[in-house]
């Protein structure tokens, strides 16, 4: 079943997890466009996508509104409650959702949803935890790699794919 909900942490995912500081202290993050195409897949799908990071970056919003990502949250604290809010406004349950995270904060909301998944860089404690494993790393189409297998495995990759090409 596709799920009704995707939800992505983004630094570790998105990301290499590195941050750019400039002389000024601006943070710069390298995002990998990859990752893009699994958003447009979702939107074809009607699928909603959440970001969710417990940064408090500008960087990620300016990110989510070029992709037409409306439910973007920065700086969450709990992402199992955040979770659980964004489902009760869908009418949705957790076993709905679909998550990829990176590291031991995102651990307690993969536990819980329907479907989760850890680029292969996650430490390995993360991974044992994980349904997927993706074989890109954070920052390498990670996440594009994600949606794909959920596509894959409830057979719309390729109706999407196709959807993509039409004119």
């Amino acid at each position: 079943m596709l799920p009704k909900l995707v939800i992505t942490d983004i630094d570790g995912v998105w990301t290499d997890g590195g941050m750019y500081y400039t002389a000024e202290g601006d943070v710069m993050k390298r995002f990998s466009v990859k990752d893009g195409w699994g958003v447009i897949f979702l939107h074809k799908l009607d699928i909603p996508v959440a970001i969710m990071t417990g940064e408090n970056s500008q960087i990620v919003q300016k990110r989510a509104d070029k992709l037409k990502i409306s439910h973007c949250y920065i700086g969450v604290k709990d992402k199992v409650a955040q979770t659980e809010e964004i489902c009760r406004e869908l009418g949705i349950t957790l076993d709905e959702v679909a998550f990829i995270g990176d590291d031991l904060n995102d651990l307690p909301l993969l536990r819980k949803v329907g479907f989760s998944a850890s680029p292969c860089n996650t430490p390995d404690y993360v991974k044992q935890e994980v349904k997927y494993v993706t074989v890109a790393h954070g920052g390498h189409g990670a996440f594009r790699e994600f949606v794909e297998k959920i596509l894959q495995d409830n057979g719309a990759l390729q109706s999407v794919i196709a959807s993509c090409l039409e004119r």
